[in-house]
């Protein structure tokens, strides 16, 4: 058993490795199983049904049915296939700056907020910053990544942790006779405890960087189902305002396998809501993120303070100015630490 494995074991128990059951998908399963089992004979058969005997045959000209058949390849396919805004319609989404903090003396943390050469080189000097001061774990946030196929840049954060020889992932096109091996060439920056944060929006790239880590460094992953895009695109014009997004590649990882469609589980499934989590990552840009990871105690009304005739609890509340101001918490960054903490006692212990 790995000593994260074990420590997770004693520290929360063994329900801490199941991972929630992913939600329901938009077209009802009872459906999409029904459909699955029918052979070639029964589909057509099911098709030349409708044609003759539904009660509104303009539902299924020539048209209605062309369309239906585009729809129902979307929905099938889906995250491979999605029809979309031309680019200069599009706005892009709002990239999270580079983050990098020690959490208590006890974990380095990095967000990179995008998967680029000017994040990478920041990510270098904080592994180097967290190796000089002995850090035990590394904690990396992948859940502010935004969409995108950046697997080289992938692979060079992956390298920072993975020992050199190993196979990162390889890159397949169905029409290709030779599939890209991406593998590492290098020693690893960071040797110590890793932890990967991920979510349901953690996707492309970055969920080939955490599915790597996993395999590769012995990663923890914490989080939320990914997104299973970890493929290509290429767009396809529709017209002047719409684009045709199909899958032209996908991303498998050694034992793993293809991550289209089905994405990475997490070791640990916890999640915040949307809201929630877009708070507290807009209140890190100017605090970081230890604020927002352990709950402080309250005052408390004891011996001394009856003595002084005082109460701590409303001189609390005054100096807040708000009783109801609580900050949130990053509970996913919370349960992070605990591993780290339940991990680092498991060594020293033994």
């Amino acid at each position: 058993m790995k000593t994260w494995a074990l420590a997770i074991f004693c520290s929360f128990g063994f329900a801490a490795f199941a991972a929630e059951e992913a939600s329901a998908p938009a077209v009802a399963p009872q459906l999409h199983e029904a459909v699955n089992a029918l052979d070639a004979t029964q589909v057509q058969k099911a098709i030349d049904i409708l044609r003759t005997n539904f009660l509104s045959a303009d539902d299924l000209d020539d048209d209605a049915r062309q369309r239906a058949l585009l729809e129902g390849l979307a929905i099938r396919l889906a995250p491979g296939v999605s029809i979309v805004p031309a680019a200069s319609e599009s706005k892009p989404k709002d990239i999270l700056p580079f983050l990098a903090e020690i959490i208590d003396n006890r974990a380095g943390y990095i967000r990179p907020g995008a998967l680029d050469a000017d994040s990478l080189g920041q990510t270098d000097v904080a592994l180097k910053n967290f190796t000089d001061k002995q850090m035990p774990a590394t904690i990396l946030d992948l859940r502010a990544v935004p969409a995108g196929s950046e697997f080289d840049v992938a692979a060079d954060f992956a390298r920072r942790f993975t020992p050199k020889g190993k196979i990162l992932f390889t890159i397949q096109k169905p029409n290709a006779k030779q599939e890209r091996i991406l593998t590492s060439d290098m020693d690893p920056a960071f040797k110590g405890i890793l932890i990967v944060l991920t979510d349901s929006d953690t996707l492309g790239a970055a969920e080939v960087l955490a599915a790597t880590l996993r395999q590769n460094a012995g990663a923890m992953i914490i989080g939320a189902e990914t997104a299973g895009a970890a493929v290509e695109f290429s767009d396809f014009p529709l017209g002047s305002d719409q684009l045709l997004r199909v899958a032209v590649s996908r991303v498998s990882v050694p034992e793993a396998g293809s991550l289209f469609p089905d994405g990475v589980k997490p070791d640990i499934s916890i999640s915040l809501t949307s809201d929630v989590q877009a708070r507290l990552f807009e209140l890190s840009r100017e605090h970081g993120v230890s604020e927002y990871i352990f709950d402080k105690e309250r005052p408390r009304m004891n011996e001394a303070a009856l003595v002084a005739n005082t109460n701590p609890e409303i001189a609390a509340i005054e100096e807040s100015g708000d009783e109801e101001a609580v900050p949130p918490r990053d509970t996913v960054l919370q349960r992070a630490m605990d591993i780290v903490t339940a991990i680092t006692f498991y060594k020293k212990a033994k």
